[in-house]
C-alpha cells in the first residue's frame, strides 16, 4: 500500500509555527527528504559579516562550471539582500561540532551584529569574493552569483545559483574518502519529517554520512 498525498494539504498535518506551510510547501515534511547543512557568508550593507545555516541545495556542473544552487533562500533575510547587493557569497561546511554555534547566529541576527563573533567563528580571507570564509569549515566555496529565481512565483523563497570561482579544502579532508564522511565531516538536515498517518511530527535531527558500500572503480 502506498499513501497518496496530492498538492492540497492534508487536513490532519499538525502545524508548529505560524506561517509554517506558507515559507514551507507540505511536501518538504511529508517526503523527509535530507539536505546538507552548511553556512553561507556574505557581507552585510554596513560591512559587518553575516551568517545564514542553511539547507535545501544542491551541487553540480560541467566543463563550464560548477554551480552552488540555493534554493529555500528567503526573500526577507540578510543573506537574500546581500548576495542581490554583492552577488557574492561563500559555502561553508562545517561538522556536526559546530551545530550549536551556528544556531547562536540564528538567534542574534540583527543588521548591527557581527555574526562570526556570535557563533564563535574565525574570519578567513576569501581568495577571490571580498566576503570571508569560516576559518574553521573544512570546506569551503566561494561563488558569484549568476541568477535568482523565484521558483513559485509567490515571492517568499528564492532560488540563488551562484559560480564557484574557488575552493578551499583543509587538508585532512583532502584524502579522497576521508573525515568528510564520518561525524567530523558534512551535516545533514532531517527536517521535522511527518506521520503520514497521524499528520504529526515529533523531531528535526540532525544527521552524518557513514558509507556502506564501497565500489571500486
Amino acid at each position: 500500500m502506498k499513501i497518496e498525498i496530492g498538492q492540497t494539504k492534508p487536513e490532519n498535518f499538525s502545524t508548529a509555527y505560524q506561517g509554517q506551510y506558507d515559507i514551507f510547501s507540505h511536501y518538504e515534511f511529508a517526503a523527509g527528504i535530507p539536505h546538507a547543512l552548511f553556512a553561507v557568508s556574505t557581507l552585510k550593507e554596513n560591512g559587518l559579516p553575516n551568517i545564514a545555516f542553511h539547507s535545501w541545495s544542491c551541487f553540480q556542473g560541467d566543463k563550464n562550471g560548477y554551480f552552488a544552487i540555493l534554493s529555500g533562500l528567503g526573500t526577507h533575510t540578510h543573506t537574500y539582500q546581500n548576495i542581490l547587493r554583492t552577488k557574492e557569497f561563500c559555502v561553508n561546511f562545517l561538522s556536526l561540532g559546530y551545530y550549536d554555534n551556528m544556531i547562536k547566529t540564528i538567534h542574534n541576527n540583527h543588521i548591527d551584529k557581527d555574526e562570526f563573533l556570535i557563533g564563535g567563528f574565525i574570519q578567513e580571507k576569501a581568495s577571490v569574493v571580498s566576503c570571508p570564509r569560516i576559518a574553521q569549515s573544512f570546506l569551503s566555496l566561494e561563488c558569484i552569483c549568476e541568477k535568482i529565481l523565484d521558483i513559485s512565483g509567490a515571492g517568499v523563497n528564492a532560488l540563488v545559483i551562484g559560480r564557484v570561482v574557488n575552493m578551499a579544502c583543509q587538508k585532512e579532508y583532502a584524502l579522497g574518502f576521508d573525515k568528510k564522511y564520518t561525524k567530523e565531516g558534512f551535516m545533514f538536515n532531517i527536517h521535522s519529517p511527518k506521520n503520514l498517518f497521524s499528520g504529526k511530527d515529533g523531531y528535526t535531527a540532525v544527521a552524518v554520512l557513514k558509507p556502506v558500500k564501497i565500489i571500486k572503480e
